[in-house]
Order: C-alpha cells, then sequence, then structure tokens
C-alpha cells in the first residue's frame, strides 16, 4: 500500500472513530470549558462577576446590531387577512419593534437613573419584577444589574397567598408592574398592604416610561462599579426565579453570577448561538428557560433576543418570521400544539435553523423537525436550581429523544459528576442504599435512576448549590450525603433519568408530588390545601394522570365529600372551582375530579398516590367511575362522547 493509500486509510479511519465516539467535538468543548473558566474566574478576581460587564461590552463592541425584536400585539388590530387558499395571515396583528445595542444601552442608563434618584433603588435592594414578555422586562432586568440590585422575577399569574408568599420570603421591596399584566397583582393589593405594609408597588406607565428613556434629556446613571457588590463571587446571588419544588409554596431559586455566565459561555456555544443568531422565545422570561437560557447567551454573544409576548401557536411562525429569528426556545407542550395545527405558509417561510428546549417527546420529535424544516433539536435536562445542565444538539437520526448527547471523552469525566442511581424498589421515591454498606449503587443501563450531580467541596455546600433564598430546609433537602463513600454530597435533582448503551440520558419521570402541566410544576401538596379550603371535603388526593396527546401530567382530584354535600355534588363542585380559580394559578386547577366515599391512609397517615396515578379515563377500568372534567368555568361529567371531543382536540383541557 502507497503512502497515499496509507494516508486515506488513516483519515477515513480517524473519520469513522470520530462519528462514533464524537472525539474532535468533546476535545472543541474541552478547550472552550478550559479557556472560558480561566477568563471568568479572573474577571472575579477583579471583582467583575456580575454579567452587567459582558452585557455592557457587547453595547459597546456592537452598537449598531439589532439587541431586542418584539412582535407587539396591536392594541386594536384590523382584521386578519387571508390568502388565495384561506390561510389566516396574521402579519397585521403586530407591530415589529427593534431596539440597536446603542438604543437598548442607553435606556438602561435613563432608567437606572429613574431607578435609583426616583425610587431609591441601591445596590442592598431586592426589587420584583413582574412583566410579560417585552422590551420593558429586559430593560429593567438589566438596569437593576447596572445598579447592582437583585431582581425577582415574579409569576404574573400568582395571586393571592402564593404571590404574597413569594414577596416576603424574598424579602422584596418594591414590585415594578407591567400594565398588561397587572390583574393578579391588583387583586391581591389588599392582601400584600395588610401583611407587607413596606412592599412598594409601582404599576407602570409603559408608553410614558418609554418616551422618557428615549428623551435625550433625560439623564443617565452608569453605576459605578465599587457600587455594583465588587464583594461578589461566583456563587453570589445574581436574581431569583421561582420554582414550585415539590412540596408546598413557591420558592425563590438563587441564579448565581456563575450560572448566568456559564450559561452564556457554554450553552450558548453548544446551542451555536453567536453575534449572527436571533433568538426567538415565547416561554416566560420569568422563567430560568427563557431568561438564563436564552436571553443571557444571546445578549452576551451580540445576538438579537426576539421575544412573543405570549405564546400563540397560530401566529408562532408569523412573529418567528417578522423578527427574523434563526433559533427558537420550546418546551415540550410547545412543538406539540404548534404540530396540531392547520399548515401555515409561514410554518416554512422562517430562518429558524434550530430549536432548543427541554421535554420534548421522542414520538413526535422527527416529525416536528421534518414539518418545519429544523436542522437540530437542542435537548436539554435541568431545573432552576439545579447547579448544572446536560444538553444534545440533535442532528440526523442518532440521539433522537436523548436529554444528554457527548463523546467519551466527555462521558467519561461527566462519570464523576453526573449519576444515575437505583432507587428502592419498595419505594420509588428513595435511593437503594446496599444493607451492608449503606452505600448506594449506580443504575443499570436502560434502569431509570434518579439524577444525582456531584458537590465538588461538601464542606463548603453553596459554592456548588446556592439552593433557595430563606429557606434551608427546602435547599437541605435536595443535598444527600454519603452516597458512595463517607462524607461525600450529592445535589438531587428529584427527576428519575436513563442511560442507554450509547451513554445517551433519556428523561423518564419526575419523583414526589410534583407533576407538570402546562409547562409548570405544580404542587400536589399546595393544590390539596387550597381544595381543602372549599369547606366541601374531609379529605382529598392529587395527583397527576396521563391525558393523550397531552404533554405532562393534568391534575386528577379524589376528594371524600362532607356528609353535607355527598347528596349535592354539582354543588360542591361549584363551590371547589369558584375557591380554586381565585387560590391557584388557572394551570393548577384540577382538570378531573373523582368523589370517593373514603381515601384510606397507610400506618403512617401517609395516602398512597400510585394507586390513583394510572387512573383510566373516562370511566374507570370497569366502565363504572364517575369522573368530572373542567370544561371552560365548570366541572362536569366526563362521557364517552366528551372524552372523544377531548382526544380530537374539539374540546381544550
Amino acid at each position: 500500500m502507497s503512502g497515499l493509500e496509507l494516508a486515506v486509510a488513516g483519515l477515513a479511519g480517524s473519520q469513522l472513530l470520530d462519528a462514533k465516539y464524537h472525539v474532535k467535538e468533546d476535545f472543541l468543548l474541552m478547550q472552550k470549558v478550559l479557556r472560558d473558566a480561566i477568563g471568568y474566574f479572573y474577571n472575579v478576581a477583579r471583582s467583575r462577576a456580575s454579567y452587567w460587564y459582558y452585557f455592557e461590552a457587547a453595547c459597546l463592541k456592537y452598537p449598531d446590531r439589532t439587541a431586542i425584536a418584539f412582535p407587539r400585539p396591536k392594541k386594536n388590530p384590523p382584521p386578519i387577512r387571508t390568502d388565495m387558499e384561506g390561510n389566516k395571515l396574521y402579519d397585521n396583528q403586530f407591530d415589529l419593534e427593534t431596539y440597536t445595542y446603542k438604543q437598548l444601552y442607553l435606556m438602561v442608563l435613563k432608567l437606572s437613573y429613574l431607578l435609583k434618584y426616583q425610587y431609591g433603588v441601591t445596590a442592598a435592594h431586592t426589587i420584583g419584577v413582574d412583566c410579560m414578555n417585552k422590551p420593558l422586562f429586559i430593560i429593567l432586568w438589566m438596569a437593576l444589574w447596572n445598579i447592582g440590585a437583585t431582581p425577582a422575577f415574579l409569576n404574573f399569574n400568582s395571586q393571592g397567598t402564593p404571590l404574597v408568599h413569594c414577596i416576603k420570603i424574598a424579602s422584596i421591596s418594591q414590585v415594578f408592574i407591567d400594565p398588561d399584566c397587572s390583574g393578579p397583582i391588583k387583586e391581591t393589593e389588599e392582601q400584600i398592604n395588610k401583611e407587607l405594609p413596606g412592599v412598594q408597588l409601582h404599576y407602570l406607565n409603559e408608553e410614558e416610561l418609554f418616551r422618557v428613556i428615549q428623551d435625550k434629556a433625560t439623564p443617565k446613571h452608569r453605576a459605578e462599579d465599587k457600587t455594583r457588590r465588587p464583594e461578589d463571587s461566583d456563587h453570589s446571588c445574581c436574581l431569583l426565579i421561582y420554582t414550585s419544588g415539590t412540596t408546598g409554596l413557591p420558592k425563590s431559586a438563587i441564579m448565581s453570577w456563575r450560572k448566568a455566565i456559564m450559561a452564556s459561555k457554554l450553552f450558548g456555544y453548544i446551542m451555536k448561538v453567536d453575534k449572527e443568531s436571533n433568538v426567538f422565545t415565547a416561554m416566560p422570561l420569568y422563567h430560568s428557560t427563557a431568561a438564563m437560557l436564552g436571553v443571557c447567551p444571546t445578549l452576551f454573544a451580540g445576538g438579537c433576543v426576539s421575544v412573543s409576548q405570549k405564546f400563540s401557536a397560530k401566529s408562532f411562525w408569523t412573529q418567528a418570521r417578522l423578527a427574523g429569528a434563526t433559533h427558537m426556545q420550546y418546551v415540550g407542550e410547545v412543538c406539540r400544539y404548534l404540530l396540531n395545527t392547520s399548515p401555515h405558509p409561514d410554518q416554512l417561510n422562517h430562518g429558524v435553523r434550530i430549536a432548543y428546549g427541554n421535554g420534548l417527546r421522542k414520538d413526535i420529535w422527527q416529525d416536528f423537525k421534518q414539518r418545519f424544516h429544523i436542522e437540530g433539536i437542542g435537548e436539554f435536562y435541568a431545573s432552576t436550581e439545579s447547579p448544572i445542565a446536560t444538553t444534545n444538539l440533535q442532528y440526523g437520526e442518532f440521539g433522537v429523544g436523548a436529554c444528554r448527547k457527548y463523546g467519551s471523552i466527555i462521558n467519561f469525566i461527566l462519570s464523576f459528576s453526573q449519576v444515575l442511581v437505583k432507587m428502592d424498589p419498595e419505594d420509588s421515591e428513595e435511593i437503594w442504599r446496599d444493607p451492608k454498606t449503606g452505600l448506594a449503587t449506580l443504575a443499570g443501563e436502560n434502569e431509570p435512576g434518579e439524577l444525582l450531580m456531584k458537590i465538588l467541596n461538601p464542606a463548603n455546600i453553596e459554592k456548588t448549590f446556592q439552593g433557595y433564598y430563606g429557606n434551608k430546609k427546602a435547599t437541605s433537602s435536595k443535598i444527600i450525603q454519603d452516597v458512595f463513600r463517607k462524607g461525600d454530597a450529592w445535589f438531587r435533582s428529584g427527576d428519575l433519568l436513563k442511560m442507554d448503551q450509547d451513554g445517551l440520558y433519556y428523561f423518564v419521570d419526575r419523583l414526589g408530588d410534583t407533576f407538570r402541566w402546562k409547562s409548570e410544576n405544580v404542587s400536589a401538596t399546595e393544590v390539596e390545601n387550597e381544595l381543602m379550603g372549599s369547606k366541601t371535603m374531609n379529605q382529598t388526593v392529587v395527583v397527576g394522570v396521563r391525558v393523550p396527546k397531552y404533554e405532562g401530567r393534568a391534575g386528577f382530584a379524589v376528594i371524600d365529600l362532607t356528609d353535607e354535600y355527598k347528596s349535592k355534588p354539582e354543588e360542591a363542585l361549584s363551590m371547589i372551582y369558584d375557591h380554586t380559580i381565585k387560590s391557584l394559578p388557572k394551570y393548577a386547577v384540577p382538570q378531573f375530579i373523582k368523589f370517593s366515599d373514603s381515601i384510606e391512609a397507610q400506618h403512617n397517615h401517609k395516602v398512597p398516590k400510585n394507586q390513583f396515578k394510572n387512573q383510566i379515563l373516562p370511566l374507570g377500568e370497569d366502565g363504572t367511575d364517575v369522573i368530572y372534567w373542567l370544561n371552560g368555568n365548570r366541572y362536569e361529567k366526563l362521557t364517552d362522547e366528551s372524552w372523544a371531543q377531548i382526544n380530537s382536540g374539539t374540546y381544550k383541557l
């Protein structure tokens, strides 16, 4: 064999090896991690842990590039036009707003002046942001980071006791409120004033505010570096994002500067977000997916963040086209909603090449890519409070459905810090421990196990896992020790995953009493507490049940009515709805209700819930169950006919 033939054979062999083990990708990613980590920790040593410095650098480097695009819904839209084939065209329903980095930077500095000198905001304050997806949210967020204050992103759907709790637990001193989503907080204002009299609520006039911060005469304020919390380290809190967690009221998860910066550097790199990218998100900015993995990487790179005020399956692709998107964010439900829409010209008349998010089901993965001509799917696994994420940028056929896909080198490195542990067969929520050693063991191939992430310094856990603000009990519940050896510590994800023979990770299910519905975590315990507040029942159990063609699990409540209401269930249902719609977010209100004469608890006073999670709809296993479903604003009997309408999509849950 000649030298040339040997070279060609060697090249072919190396290409086959790389295709199987992703050696080149792993090597480049490791280089990126090392280089970015060194650069960031150098900045931390210079008292520049804050994301602000990276945002400011992008504004100064790319002054004329578009930073934000916003298809703003028209207040009085004209009639929707149709094309020759009868497709509804949504172009005339929006006015496209764009802001360059120079314009964004100036607006941030001018709003910073107002916040500091008109509202007295300082670096010592935690400030509530109650806002829909729009430029106002991002401008307010960056202005608070300029000053050094800590933003707390409130879910604008929250009201009543959960909202008061969110404000209280984070020690929020002022809340800035978007007029387009002020209803729930106005409904709760009396309760806030009574329980938290020191909290100031500011209902913004968006149009007037934008006039002021775009006025040349308005002063600017670029905070001095020495006032922007220069003592912050990489693990210091940069903002608070609320998560329902597994039980009880919402918890304020601490986002660290390291998380914001490394999400920007590494996650953005993996998802191919650069200065030419335009990332379109209709996911709520108060969630970490849109905020930490959408806005932060894009502004860091000098790209454009495009935001939709709220998700609409019908106009999604029109908005993406108007904004000029190259990337889009999703949660699993979004992809199914889009697939369920009628064909539309804009579903192919767009520039989106990569869709990234979490929860895209394997059964629709390829259908989604093919119908909308998406080249790559960036599926990841993470939770709001998780110290790290897993990623899978998937092209072609390999890796469909996985939430972690790396080469053999990175898989080997991660095997020391990310593991799946065997679960107790007698208690699916507990990790199995060897009776002789008391230590855990790894889950087998394709065996579901809880994902654990290693705490590098068990003596100083907060440097790896910051936990929940003002809630030590909830924070400590996410840490498990003495797992593989005495003295070690690991973060508990609370989720079951499995690993296949290729080292790919797949999401399986959630542990505990939390289930996911409408892209939100629903706490069964919280729903049970609110149901009891209707004063119609002795006891209730809430679980999530699967519904065909819907992502996640729908709320299913089994209720033991009091003697007074056993003979008048319709009245009880009306009272239950009237109470829960006021005390719970809409997504947490039970979709199905079943009455039971008795709900038996075990010897430990806990009701075994697994028996309810496999409820067969619509009429139970023997066809005699009477189940009610939430049809709009009232509960009515679930019949074969109504169940068929739900399955066909005619009726919406």
